[in-house]
């Protein structure tokens, strides 16, 4: 099987394979296994729809709707109209990867052979992956139950060749031109399809999936910029012995502890806190405790990404076609343990955000750094060094602090008081993807800062691994102490050099492997 290439099956998938279609050229074919429990799901629910009986998403309306039965020559009707309806976004597009995201893992769903689509439903969404045809999806129109109704309609809709989307050359057009160019019939939905494509937590999956590996680079690259920090402030190294971290067993503590003290092996600036004019007994706690705090982010993580493989694994839809044969309706779509970890992470992700623009404001305070120029200046007064990069690291933890409110504990009824209570996991989504960013830019700045201060301890030798993460920011063009110029560019240099992975890649060929 080629390596860009993902099979869905029936038992779910994983988060490597998310990210690898929404962010990357993975193609996506159904297993013949999954087609057949497609065929044979289809087959209960065709069965349902032929009885007098009303079934509820198969022959009667939805939410306060659904005590309506509706007759066999409005169905296919209702079907379309459930997916132009509910295709309701506003504000802003969201971003390419978010939506691939979103039509994957509802791909996943429908391939589990729970949902009671035709199997052509189910390839046609492939068709669109693989075409690289992204429907436009907006930012507002999610309240995280039932599912991300709004953005999952506006896949449908192109799924039904109707309203716009992106090509592959990120031009938007009519979504029935994009499928025509590509040679894809646009689908002509049945009983319970319609209502299949839009009941399910895909979109705030997807952003969870991503944000988890984006955090996980991220907790890496703030461990060696603690530990750059800890080295330009002449700290104590001692504190990151494993024994001490033993006798108080946090998995993701003993894990910072032991990166830190790995990037700072062999250094010559640590150790001198008691050598200089402001001598001291201990670091401060930004500099002492950074295992701790980044410890306890490593450790939501830890969970957040648990919740993530179980729901991986789910079949996320209402009603649901059982092993047995039975449809049942279920609240399975009900957002809420997506909603709590995305808010647990935007949380972590402020305080680790915090303790870094902490460390950075002492690197640059003449009375707490221990010897450095104010400000990291070339000629202070004349130079105003970094003191208004640190500026920029206070207003990015600030939004940072009001992005950690959580979404999850609001509610607000809809559906004329049928779905009384909502998840608002799509906003808890949403404002961790401003988090992530933000946080990127916030180790940038501490990078920039820590590297910089550390080339001012003349006579001093900094580590290994620190003088490869100096080097390699470096030749990304970030430049070294000295006067004032434009930093804007420099600090958008070292917020790609750690957003593309280069600090974490620059340090583990000394350190070996990083947690």
């Amino acid at each position: 099987m080629d390596m860009h290439t993902v099979v869905v099956g029936t038992s779910g998938t994983t988060a490597e394979d998310v990210i690898a279609v929404a962010r990357g050229a993975a193609r996506v074919e159904l297993s013949a296994e999954a087609v057949a429990a497609l065929a044979a799901a289809r087959e209960v629910v065709e069965a349902l729809a032929a009885k007098p009986e009303p079934v509820y998403g198969v022959s009667t309306g939805f939410g306060a709707l659904a005590t309506r039965h509706i007759s066999q020559d409005l169905r296919a009707q209702l079907q379309r109209n459930i997916v132009r309806s509910h295709a309701a976004g506003m504000g802003p597009h969201v971003e390419r990867d978010v939506v691939r995201a979103l039509m994957f893992l509802r791909l996943k769903t429908l391939a589990s052979g729970r949902t009671g689509v035709r199997p052509e439903v189910a390839q046609t969404m492939a068709d669109v992956l693989n075409a690289g045809i992204t429907p436009v999806v907006h930012e507002f129109g999610s309240l995280g139950c039932s599912g991300d109704l709004a953005p999952l309609s506006h896949c449908a809709l192109t799924l039904m060749g109707e309203g716009e989307a992106e090509g592959p050359d990120g031009v938007l057009r009519p979504a029935g031109e994009l499928l025509a160019r590509h040679g894809i019939t646009p689908v002509v939905l049945r009983e319970k399809e319609g209502l299949a494509l839009l009941n399910g937590t895909d979109g705030m999956l997807g952003m969870l999936v991503m944000a988890l590996a984006d955090l996980h680079r991220l907790y890496t690259s703030a461990d060696i910029t603690a530990a750059l920090s800890l080295e330009a402030l002449l700290g104590s190294a001692k504190v990151l012995a494993p024994e001490l971290h033993a006798i108080r067993p946090h998995p993701g503590q003993g894990a910072s502890a032991d990166n830190m003290l790995r990037v700072l092996a062999g250094s010559g600036l640590t150790g001198h806190f008691q050598e200089d004019e402001a001598p001291r007994v201990q670091d401060a706690y930004s500099v002492r405790c950074a295992p701790q705090v980044a410890g306890a982010g490593r450790d939501t993580l830890a969970y957040a990404r648990l919740v993530a493989d179980r729901e991986l694994a789910a079949a996320v839809d209402n009603p649901v076609v059982l092993p047995d044969g039975r449809v049942e309706s279920n609240g399975n779509f009900h957002g809420a343990p997506v909603a709590y970890v995305l808010d647990f992470l935007a949380i972590a992700a402020a305080d680790l955000g915090s303790i870094a623009e902490r460390r950075t404001d002492r690197l640059l305070d003449k009375n707490r750094s221990h010897g450095l120029p104010p400000f990291l200046a070339g000629d202070a007064g004349v130079d105003s060094g970094l003191m208004i990069a640190q500026y920029t690291q206070a207003a990015l933890v600030s939004e940072m602090k009001r992005l950690a409110v959580p979404a999850s504990v609001d509610s607000i009824p809809s559906s004329a008081m049928q779905e009384d209570h909502v998840s608002m996991g799509w906003s808890a989504a949403r404002k961790l993807r401003t988090a992530v960013d933000n946080l990127t830019r916030i180790v940038a700045v501490e990078l920039y800062a820590a590297t910089r201060a550390i080339e001012l301890r003349e006579g001093l030798t900094p580590a290994p691994a620190s003088r490869a993460a100096i080097a390699a920011l470096r030749a990304a063009g970030v430049q070294g102490p000295g006067p004032d110029r434009f930093l804007a560019p420099d600090l958008a240099a070292a917020d790609a050099f750690v957003r593309g992975g280069g600090l974490v890649a620059a340090v583990e060929p000394v350190t070996g492997p990083l947690a």
